[in-house]
């Protein structure tokens, strides 16, 4: 597949938006920012949080671009591994006396010049999911330098679920865990342009069906997955953010999922948004009253609940976040867990309730060319109609929707896709039981039952 491969259109026009809004004046304020780095406006995906309002723009802009695009908006996961390398590698110069900050400042002043748009390539092929990167059979299951050159080092291995990597600009490639002094070879930073020489991508595109008759917005969104083999890759010295220095790895990939997460508090609620409305106007179609049918009232009070819990979670993490030595602002951790945990616990129950209240026609809806056939299509529109004041056309948009995020390949990476990305739930759960200060709860109780050690 090349880059004007039609099937690209849908996530190339999602990412448009991210552009084009930014010269609206409407959506400037959530759009753009002030560059610490030059005082310049710049677009906001390619800056560095510096307060808990660039943390809470960032959260509003990002339900309000889901909103409109009705799914993934492609560009959060490279900017916040950006934000990532901003924190650790200030770290790391502190104390290794390395000069990987400067480096990275460099690289982001060109960044935001140019208005980048970044792919993050984190998770590795892992292999042996009980051994380590050196203990693989095959070295090269972890993304790992293969060769050290007075200009640069040249890489080799894969990473997985690598979002709209083929209409990146660049990769920005981080470790996926912690890792040991034997995995000194694999606990490595950079980036890299995209079409540098040696990357091989083997993308998969989803899309909902395409319409021939019925055009909406909801129609021309898609999702673009990239596994991504780097076949020993060169990577000069000045995009190099982290080599060898093995007791940064597991920091910077846990910032990275940080930041990511934070993400997920205002994508994640924007897709809950679109359920909801979805399956209100589904009950209402339907003549149900959404106030004073009970069941209809009750699972769209759940909804409610858990999405905006889920942006909540982000609010609190802007307000208890940290100003780290590096000047980036990060979310609390504890809220930020907790916000994804609970988004991804309760995917699958959104989108039940959904199927739930829609009944079984979005998986046995006709063809949409049937609704348009001479004598077939009189009948089907016929025969689809609900409420009296509510058109065939309309309730049979409604029902193509729902069939496009129920039935589709395209719904089927979404529910995934809010499972497991940026973390399983499993993995959030892990953040929170390593950052909760369990101790003082324990002291709590222990002074409320009386007990004195």
């Amino acid at each position: 597949m090349s880059r004007d491969d039609e099937r690209f259109r849908p996530v190339i026009d999602i990412i448009s938006l991210t552009y084009d809004l930014a010269f609206n004046p409407e959506y400037q304020e959530y759009l753009t920012a002030k560059s610490h780095l030059t005082g310049e406006r710049i677009n906001r995906f390619t800056h560095i949080h510096q307060n808990e309002q660039d943390l809470l723009i960032r959260q509003k802009m990002t339900r309000m671009l889901c909103q409109k695009t009705g799914g993934c908006i492609q560009r959060c996961v490279g900017i916040d591994g950006l934000n990532a390398l901003s924190v650790v590698t200030y770290e790391i110069d502190h104390c290794k006396g390395t000069e990987y900050h400067r480096r990275f400042l460099r690289y982001l002043k060109y960044f935001q010049e140019n208005d980048i748009t970044a792919c993050l390539a984190q998770t590795d092929a892992k292999g042996d999911r009980s051994k380590r990167p050196s203990e693989q059979d095959d070295p090269d299951l972890y993304l790992r330098v293969v060769e050290e050159r007075s200009d640069g080092i040249v890489v080799r291995g894969c990473k997985l679920h690598n979002s709209m990597a083929p209409l990146a600009d660049e990769i920005i490639v981080l470790p996926t865990r912690a890792m040991s002094e034997k995995d000194k070879d694999w606990a490595i930073a950079f980036a890299i342009p995209a079409d540098a020489e040696g990357i091989k991508m083997v993308a998969k595109v989803t899309t909902p069906p395409k319409r021939k008759k019925l055009s909406a917005p909801i129609a021309n969104i898609g999702d673009v997955e990239c596994t991504t083999i780097f076949d020993n890759v060169f990577v000069p010295w000045e995009r190099v953010f982290l080599y060898k220095e093995v007791e940064f790895a597991g920091r910077l990939a846990s910032f990275a999922a940080l930041f990511h997460r934070h993400s997920y508090t205002g994508c994640k609620p924007a897709l809950t948004d679109i359920v909801i409305g979805t399956t209100a106007l589904l009950a209402e179609y339907n003549g149900l009253d959404t106030q004073r049918t009970h069941h209809i009232r009750r699972k769209i009070a759940d909804l409610i609940t858990i999405g905006e819990l889920v942006y909540a979670a982000g609010i609190a993490s802007a307000y208890e976040g940290i100003k780290t030595p590096s000047g980036t602002f990060a979310p609390n951790p504890v809220y930020v867990n907790t916000g994804r945990r609970l988004a991804g616990l309760n995917i699958y129950q959104e989108f039940e309730i959904l199927a739930d209240v829609a009944g079984g026609l979005p998986a046995t809806l006709p063809y949409e060319d049937d609704f348009y056939a001479e004598e077939i299509g009189t009948l089907l529109n016929k025969y689809i109609r609900r409420r009296s004041d509510v058109s065939s056309e309309n309730q049979h948009r409604l029902f193509r929707m729902v069939s496009d995020m129920l039935c589709t390949s395209y719904s089927g990476v979404l529910m995934l896709g809010g499972l497991h990305g940026g973390g399983s739930p499993v993995m959030e759960e892990i953040g929170v039981m390593s950052q909760y200060n369990l101790n003082e709860k324990k002291r709590i109780a222990k002074e409320l039952a009386g007990i004195k050690d």
